[in-house]
């Protein structure tokens, strides 16, 4: 259990958050990293999609 329990004689400033290390391993971290990138691929390459057609475009007229 985190943080002050009854009894407890640690301050709460004394609880330490969670270190990167532990971050990294919590799964909904990976999640959340996985649609970002997923998203920035998605725009990416429709935005890449879009500027090669333009050019297509602009230079078969």
């Amino acid at each position: 259990m985190t943080g002050a329990a009854e009894g407890d004689s640690e301050p709460v400033e004394a609880v330490r958050r969670p270190s990167v290390a532990a971050l990294a391993r919590d799964r909904r971290v990976w999640l959340i990293l996985a649609v970002v990138a997923g998203l920035l691929v998605c725009c990416c390459s429709t935005v890449a999609g879009t500027l090669v057609a333009l050019t297509t475009g602009l230079l078969s007229a």
